[in-house]
């Protein structure tokens, strides 16, 4: 069966579907399965001209937006690139993106298509500052859900609070799966060590959808308590002067590194301790299914997918977003307690290894493929 996994960032950028799409290629290795890769290359913008119709609603009510100017003019770059590279014939295509799945629906409307949404696009615009709640930004890309539900031949989502969410923008709402991101357990190897000083960690994109200002704040309360503890920051974005700033005013730029964006943080993040990332908003979260194989305490904001993977007191610590102050009691009992701390890790440990193991979801997600194989239509 010829497979064609559609992505829009390369598989180096950072984020849960690189984490699992390159590697979920090595599973498709056989006679049975022949498995691609496409994606747009970052070198390729305003070159597109085609006309942009969607079937569920009418774009044209929102052009006037630059935000919305852009989408469009993404989607018209991806369809050009597509026509351009594109030659080989798919049984079936599988897309990552929103503007991948459309694009590839419109050139390719007689191949089943799989679409998955890893994220929701508008939360992450409002909560960062770039688009207003209820605009005609919002508006535009809510409609996409619908018409992404209507031309997919299905549609899934990483996260039961994702699909409950998608349920207010979508005519079939039950009909949405279901299927986290997996994660190859070979790259994850938890390391013993000891830390005197406890090691904090957070590998995230630098905006403020991320709640780092809050942990920031809450790192200072640990601070005026009297712990000791470093916090590393691995990534980067565009709130990066800005935190940096923070860090400074809050009194906790000695205790703070900031490392910018690296390829794989999974090779050292096992010499940490504690990962933790305040999220405002959160589809699946998959740098806490990394942190968990890593074997590290886990501590998150009771948002999105992150309930769950983290049972409050079970394998990590839950708080509410934007709460530094429950924050800071949450970061206070791991880093005070070493026995908790290791109990709580050790059952992320397990839980991830069990639900999120790439083994499990290659197989999850061949059944699926399997029934659009040309022979099963007839």
């Amino acid at each position: 069966m010829n497979l064609l996994q559609a992505l829009f960032f390369p598989p180096e950028q950072p984020g849960g579907v690189s984490s699992m799409i390159p590697y979920l290629q090595e599973r498709f290795r056989s006679s049975r399965w022949d498995m691609d890769l496409f994606w747009l290359p970052k070198r390729i913008r305003g070159k597109g001209r085609e006309e942009i119709v969607f079937e569920t609603f009418d774009w044209i009510v929102y052009s006037e937006s630059p935000v919305v100017q852009k989408y469009i003019q993404t989607y018209r770059d991806y369809i050009w690139w597509t026509k351009l590279r594109m030659s080989k014939k798919y049984d079936l295509i599988h897309a990552h993106h929103p503007i991948a799945g459309l694009a590839m629906k419109k050139i390719y409307p007689d191949i089943p298509l799989i679409q998955t949404l890893h994220s929701s696009y508008e939360r992450e615009l409002i909560l960062n500052g770039l688009i207003q709640e209820g605009g005609p930004e919002h508006q535009f890309l809510v409609a996409i859900y619908r018409e992404l539900e209507h031309v997919s031949d299905r549609l899934m989502t990483v996260s039961r609070a994702f699909a409950d969410y998608l349920a207010l923008y979508t005519d079939h709402p039950a009909d949405i799966g279901i299927i986290p991101n997996g994660f190859d357990e070979k790259r994850f190897k938890p390391v013993p060590h000891d830390n005197n000083i406890p090691q904090l960690v957070t590998v995230t994109r630098l905006v403020p959808a991320k709640g780092l200002d809050t942990l920031f704040r809450a790192c200072a309360e640990l601070k005026n308590r009297g712990h000791e503890y470093v916090l590393h920051i691995i990534g980067d974005g565009p709130s990066r002067a800005e935190l940096e700033s923070l860090a400074q005013e809050l009194g906790i730029y000695n205790e703070t590194i900031f490392y910018g964006y690296t390829l794989h943080p999974e090779e050292f993040m096992p010499f940490f301790d504690i990962f933790v990332l305040p999220s405002r908003a959160e589809a699946f979260g998959s740098v806490f299914a990394e942190a968990a194989l890593s074997c590290l305490a886990l501590v998150g904001t009771n948002v999105g997918g992150i309930p769950e993977q983290i049972e409050d007191g079970v394998n990590g610590l839950l708080v509410n977003p934007d709460d530094q102050a429950a924050l800071a009691d949450a970061l206070e009992k791991v880093i005070t307690d070493p026995g908790y701390r290791y109990e709580l890790s050790r059952s992320a440990w397990d839980k991830a290894k069990s639900l999120y193991s790439l083994t499990r979801v290659a197989n999850e997600l061949k059944k699926i493929y399997l029934q659009y194989q040309p022979e099963a239509k007839g």
